[in-house]
């Protein structure tokens, strides 16, 4: 193909000087110039002809329409000839075999002109034919590549969905065909990543190689530019680290180590994290284990008043208790849109959910009290609060909700707190508390305080800093702040100590 064969001239008739129809040929497996129909664009103004190129079952890939009889084209599909030449109407038709027959890329390259076949033309069909089998195997096995990565990306993040809700038996059962001992683990570090929405492809792609096969890493399905990572080498870490202080504008947020059961509560660490990552000069951040309200309360009393406002959900059956309590989790955690993608439901499916679960408790989740005590509840008794480091007290087993609130380290904790925001000449505690009674809505508090909505937003902003806790995204961070506001008596505590026995 590199040489000139029977005397042949370039296909624009131009001198030897210039380059043989061959070399234009080879030019078009060059990787900027690998299109099917631009080759057979390029065969039509070689040959002066018509050129049309037709898969296995006769449908015009490239090219315009040839006039080729049927029973022909099938002789020629099936590999019973080659090639094939006819003349119909004064139009010369000359058509060739691509691939091998019954092949995924099999096909027929054919071309219709007004003069006959020369020896040149007909190498230049045969050659370029060639070309366009070549041509049509590498965009299956790119296409065949993209269908196994779309596959493995679904895997992964099905994975990580059932991590989500805690089924972790199936979680490893996914893991173990592709990943073999990936979740051999009982506990790991959750990371976030994040970057420009599109630098998120080549991020996932360079989290699987640094990681080597030894984490879970997944396209996160509620936000755009975040990569999580489910890690559970302590190895990974120092190795994600490095990676996003090589990348621009990258970001690193970690969670400590948790249970696998609690990988919905490393994930809303890890995001906590991640936020403060963005303010540090490597854009990494770990998130750090404090004082939480829960180890300053009382331990017998806590799991007893959680157990006694969630028992009309043991009346359900397992699955169905089961389902209403993770999406509940989750939905207290994130916005419902971002649970809905992290559980592959609808959005609809989870406020249903959790509609549900409030007429059970009696619970009104637009109160962010309510929402605060509900996922205190909800976590004690999946193990996932921390041991309360409060010794018992007599009567603990009876204690309300308002009654946990009113231990002497949990308001000592409460005040410090909140005592933080004096050093500010505005009134944030003031705002916040407005904030936070309006259910986080700063159009509400601001009618409450008599300011404009903006203010309160900025108040509300002022105050994530000296608190070190995210507000203005659901979540533990924004609960613990309105615990310690209702044992500061700053706002009232919801009457929500279920039922009395039964």
């Amino acid at each position: 193909m590199a040489g000139r064969q029977d005397g042949a001239v370039p296909a624009d008739g131009r001198d030897s000087g210039h380059a043989t129809w061959a070399e234009e040929l080879l030019d078009q497996l060059r990787p900027t110039g690998r299109d099917v129909r631009k080759v057979v664009a390029w065969l039509a103004a070689a040959a002066h002809g018509t050129v049309c190129l037709l898969d296995g079952a006769g449908t015009l890939l490239a090219g315009a329409p040839v006039p080729l009889a049927a029973d022909v084209l099938a002789d020629v599909l099936a590999g019973r000839f080659a090639s094939a030449a006819l003349q119909d109407a004064g139009r010369h038709v000359r058509a060739v075999r691509v691939g091998r027959p019954q092949e995924p890329a099999a096909g027929v390259l054919a071309v219709s002109r007004a003069a006959p076949f020369d020896r040149r033309t007909a190498e230049m069909l045969t050659r370029t034919a060639g070309v366009v089998e070549l041509l049509l195997r590498a965009d299956e096995t790119s296409e065949a590549g993209r269908r196994l990565e779309q596959a493995t990306s679904a895997l992964r993040l099905a994975i990580l969905q059932l991590l989500m809700v805690e089924d972790i038996v199936s979680a490893r059962r996914v893991a173990a065909g592709l990943w073999p001992g990936l979740l051999d683990t009982d506990t790991a570090h959750v990371y976030v990543l994040e970057a420009h929405r599109d630098e998120r492809e080549r991020l996932t792609a360079e989290c699987l190689d640094a990681t080597g096969g030894q984490a879970l890493v997944v396209r996160c399905p509620a936000v755009d530019g975040h990569v999580i990572v489910i890690a559970p080498a302590e190895a990974t870490g120092p190795q994600l680290r490095a990676l996003a202080g090589a990348r621009p504008r990258t970001f690193l947020g970690g969670s400590v180590r948790h249970s696998l059961a609690r990988t919905a509560t490393a994930y809303g660490q890890a995001i906590s994290a991640l936020a403060l990552a963005r303010f540090r000069p490597d854009g990494t951040a770990v998130y750090a284990e404090r004082t939480h309200p829960e180890r300053l309360m009382d331990h017998e009393a806590l799991r007893a008043w959680s157990g006694r406002l969630l028992r009309p959900l043991d009346a359900l059956a397992h699955h169905t208790r089961a389902e209403l309590v993770a999406t509940t989790r989750l939905g207290l955690e994130f916005t419902a849109v971002s649970a809905a993608r992290i559980l592959g439901v609808s959005r609809n499916t989870v406020r249903a959910r959790m509609e549900r679960v409030e007429g059970l408790l009696g619970a009104d989740f637009s109160l962010l009290t309510v929402r605060a005590a509900v996922h205190l509840a909800l976590n004690t008794q999946a193990g996932i609060a921390p041991e309360p480091a409060a010794g018992p007290v007599a009567g603990a087993h009876r204690a309300g909700f308002g009654e946990l609130l009113t231990g002497p380290a949990l308001r000592t904790w409460a005040r410090e707190l909140l005592g933080r925001l004096a050093a500010d000449t505005r009134d944030l505690r003031g705002t916040l508390r407005a904030w936070t009674a309006a259910g986080g809505n700063a159009e509400r508090a601001a009618q409450l305080l008599g300011v404009h909505a903006q203010t309160v937003r900025e108040h509300v902003r002022g105050v994530e800093p000296v608190l070190e806790r995210q507000l203005l995204a659901v979540g533990s961070d924004l609960y613990e702040v309105v615990l310690a506001q209702m044992a500061a008596g700053d706002l009232d505590p919801p009457s929500l100590d279920g039922p009395a026995r039964g």
